[in-house]
């Protein structure tokens, strides 16, 4: 990046940060700080381990210096301003998620579009929040588009702020599915009566919530499916599974049929091959609705993670803190775009073309010297894809 373009950068991100009101985390004075200047040279330097004792007052700190990137630890210290971690006096951590784009199963990197590759994470983002609100009924809920290709979550109930590591990895691998079992997922209950020379054990699918509620959808998902076919299509179908043959098949489809309201309920028990279907929907479940988060972010208490309101040094977007109703209308390529980089056009030289979508336009930029929306010249200068040029 040219010397032109990095100072045309700190000027207008010095312009945004002037009109535009930071609210911090909470206790912000007891996290400790981060920030990415506009340096010299292909690389980045972090500059951190500071307080906001020493950075002062966070909106003028960001008009005077402007960074390129900013960021708060979801850690709080005794001393956040202290040279090492182990100087610091751990508190309490958030307990933080990030979805990024780049590394979501679906996304092939080079093929989809920006605009795509962030509605597959928002998909993602959906899932996460299923998880959080429903499964384990957080309630203190901070959602933030990241500026750049993603999604991060903060939760702050009490309940998750002293967790160690190793208790993070275990939400991380609830969330992903890892580990999971189906035997984890049903009641056993004895059955005596009825004309049992035996009791027996009935087993239930948990369908209140949880994974069971998950794989119990698609089960029964198929069920329909099945009973809605011809009887020929529908035992090709399950032939299909390995291991179910013409007999099972036969012996599965007549279960489905006879016990449709007990299938309903989430009792798998009233035959040994429709158990055995039920479990096969385990891993479809795990891998349809699993939540792709980047893992490490999850388990580290000591993270440091973009602050909303700031902008991404790497596209120049806003990094929007968002409210849980505004979501699904939310265009992270137009209501991220910050309102001083609106209403005028700049002259750029790009260096790399192609298509861009932002503003809620989709244009095709060429190669060379020209005029656009500052915007698109931000965006495109922030990734490295064009220079400024002279007025």
């Amino acid at each position: 990046m040219e010397e032109r373009t990095r100072a045309y950068l700190r000027g207008r991100f010095r312009d945004y940060y002037r009109r535009t009101e930071i609210t911090p985390p909470p206790e912000a004075d007891e996290r400790e700080w981060g920030f990415i200047p506009w340096t010299d040279g292909p690389g980045t330097t972090m500059v951190r381990h500071r307080s906001l004792l020493e950075l002062g007052d966070i909106e003028d700190f960001l008009e005077r210096k402007r960074p390129r990137h900013v960021y708060f630890s979801v850690g709080r210290y005794d001393d956040p301003g202290a040279g090492s971690m182990g100087e610091k006096g751990w508190r309490s951590s958030d307990l933080v998620f990030d979805l990024d784009a780049d590394h979501l199963p679906g996304v092939t990197l080079g093929e989809d579009s920006y605009a795509e590759m962030l509605a597959i994470c928002k998909d993602a983002l959906y899932r996460l929040l299923d998880f959080l609100e429903d499964d384990f009924g957080f309630s203190e809920l901070e959602i933030v588009f990241s500026g750049g290709r993603g999604y991060h979550v903060h939760v702050r109930d009490d309940a998750v702020l002293d967790l160690e590591r190793d208790h993070r990895r275990e939400i991380v691998d609830y969330v992903r599915g890892i580990g999971l079992e189906y035997d984890h997922l049903v009641d056993r209950e004895t059955v005596s009566g009825l004309g049992r020379k035996t009791p027996t054990e009935r087993r239930t699918l948990r369908i209140d919530g949880g994974w069971g509620r998950r794989v119990h959808g698609y089960f029964m998902a198929f069920i329909e499916e099945l009973l809605n076919l011809p009887e020929d299509d529908a035992l090709e179908r399950l032939t299909a599974f390995e291991g179910i043959g013409e007999g099972k098949a036969k012996a599965t489809l007549n279960a489905a049929r006879n016990n449709r309201e007990e299938l309903e309920a989430g009792n798998v028990t009233v035959h040994t091959a429709v158990s055995q279907l039920a479990e096969r929907f385990l891993e479809e479940a795990v891998e349809r609705d699993n939540a792709p988060i980047d893992e490490p972010v999850t388990t580290d208490t000591n993270r440091l993670i973009r602050l909303p309101g700031s902008l991404h040094g790497g596209s120049g977007l806003a990094v929007c803190r968002l409210d849980r109703a505004e979501l699904e209308a939310f265009d992270p390529l137009a209501d991220a775009v910050p309102d001083p980089f609106v209403g005028h056009e700049i002259a750029v030289d790009v260096e790399e073309g192609g298509e861009v979508e932002l503003g809620g336009k989709i244009r095709t930029v060429e190669e060379g010297p020209q005029s656009l929306p500052e915007y698109v010249g931000i965006f495109l200068m922030a990734r490295g894809r064009a220079e400024k040029e002279k007025e």
